[in-house]
């Protein structure tokens, strides 16, 4: 059943599958003789949903094949089942806490929520493909997670999830009547998520009259981006991408994540290319590579940055990488496992110093968010008007890896109320409103050039914005309570 309900992420939405997987999960855990039980119960279903969800990851491998192609699904297997320990320790604490009667069904919408939590905050995190990213198919119901976030869409998800059990064990219906409850609820669900995000979807007003910006989408194989004969055929076509339109093109241009093909080196003459593509008077913001000062680490270390230049060829702003990917720019633990990451070269990255927003001459100060950041929910922070994801999706060439890290994304416009500018190597690249509507996008495996203008910030801003994590918090402490308070009263006579 976990298998199944894998399908239901990105770019499947096998919704049925993945709603009822849950609901046989949660039965399961239900009717567990003891937490031990339970524990292997949610192991099994989390491992079965990360390797069909997670098995994209194999491409990555085969950029390299010689180097790590023997290492691809043994790797997928092992991550799986480290993952799998958070709905694992999910399902024993709904059993610990529910014992073995139906409060347990109460419990279980909160305990998965918290695991999800974790597992986004453990060992760097790692909050890809969330049970509320199932919902991806509409626009309508992810409007929900301007108010609780995407952790609070999930327990939302697994609350419609056990109540139709709850309520067949309540009312002890025939089996004609239990499929009904087990189709009507989660329709009738669904109708009420749908028609509230619905509403909000009406009355939105975000104009794009802001600055016009030029997303640019080159589509560099990975193989080649960093071969040292290529890199002058790869900066010639990102300037034919950048200059094309003549003087109608936008004064803003944006390269993807390690779109310069170089190591950056400030103090050096830039190539000609990059300094052409800025816009008269308008500004290039670019990802590229580049050594971090010898004052932040004792040893060599790299920085996976966005760099921003004027038409004078002066680095005017930058941001660096907060959250690095572990193995693919980073080793965690490398005294014990050696240099094992598949990003070129044996010298690690290291975190940047601040994830604040970013300031632009002629823009709103943006947050930056570079691939893997994509995939953290976070509120809104100081005055921040839009976001900005640049990222290079090559790794996963067609598979459903790019599909589920452009939904992340578009999920962080709507929690956030803000608007969002992607620019992906290999797609999924996209302009998208604050409320998470995509007003251009170029797809996988092309290269092109997006122009449009910046949309406004959602007027009103969000609940999530505001609060962050708090409202889904206080709701999943009084599902707990309220489990815990309906398995320790006496029965009434």
């Amino acid at each position: 059943m976990g298998g199944l309900s894998g399908l239901g992420f990105a770019p499947y939405f096998a919704f049925p599958v993945a709603y009822f997987g849950v609901c046989a999960q949660a039965f399961l855990i239900r009717h567990s003789p003891n937490v031990w039980a339970a524990f292997v119960v949610g192991w099994a279903f989390g491992f079965g949903q990360f390797i069909v969800g997670l098995s994209w990851i194999n491409e990555s491998f085969a950029v390299e094949a010689e180097r790590f192609g023997v290492l691809a699904w043994p790797a997928v297997a092992t991550l799986s089942a480290f993952l799998a320990m958070f709905p694992a320790l999910a399902a024993m604490a709904t059993r610990y806490l529910g014992g073995p009667g139906p409060a347990a069904l109460v419990i279980f919408p909160a305990a998965w929520c918290m695991a999800e939590m974790g597992r986004g905050a453990v060992l760097t995190g790692f909050p890809w493909n969330l049970i509320g990213y199932i919902w991806g198919f509409s626009d309508e119901v992810l409007q929900t997670t301007s108010a609780v976030g995407i952790y609070g869409l999930g327990l939302l998800t697994v609350l419609l999830a056990t109540m139709p059990i709850l309520i067949i064990e309540r009312f002890r219906f025939g089996s004609l009547s239990t499929v009904l409850v087990l189709i009507l609820a989660p329709v009738i669900g669904f109708v009420v998520l749908w028609a509230g995000g619905a509403l909000r979807l009406a009355a939105a007003d975000a104009p794009a009259n802001g600055q016009r910006l030029r997303l640019v989408q080159p589509n560099i194989p990975q193989n080649q981006k960093w071969e040292p004969n290529q890199a002058n055929g790869i900066l010639d076509k990102l300037l034919a991408l950048s200059t094309s339109g003549g003087g109608d093109r936008p004064r803003y241009v944006v390269w993807p994540e390690t779109a310069y093909p170089l190591l950056f080196e400030l103090g050096r003459n830039m190539p000609a290319a990059l300094v052409a593509s800025v816009p008269p008077g308008g500004l290039l913001l670019f990802g590229a590579v580049r050594e971090a000062p010898e004052r932040r680490s004792k040893d060599a270390a790299l920085l996976n940055s966005l760099l921003v230049i004027n038409d004078r060829g002066q680095l005017v702003a930058d941001y660096d990488k907060v959250r690095l990917v572990p193995f693919g720019e980073f080793t965690p633990f490398k005294n014990v496992l050696g240099a094992m990451k598949m990003t070129v070269g044996d010298i690690d990255y290291i975190p940047g110093n601040s994830s604040a927003p970013v300031s632009f001459d002629g823009l709103p100060a943006a947050r930056v968010l570079i691939c893997y950041e994509a995939i953290f929910p976070r509120a809104r922070e100081g005055d921040e008007r839009w976001i900005l994801n640049i990222t290079n999706d090559a790794w996963f060439g067609l598979s459903a890896g790019p599909y589920q890290h452009f939904l992340a994304a578009k999920v962080r416009a709507i929690e956030a109320g803000l608007p969002l500018l992607r620019a992906a190597n290999s797609g999924v690249s996209a302009i998208v409103d604050s409320y998470g509507r995509v007003d251009g996008m170029l797809p996988l495996n092309v290269s092109g050039v997006i122009d449009g203008r910046l949309p406004a910030p959602a007027p009103a801003g969000t609940l999530f914005g505001r609060f962050g994590h708090v409202p889904v918090l206080v709701v999943a402490a009084l599902l707990v309570t309220a489990g815990t308070f309906g398995r320790r009263r006496p029965p009434t006579s």
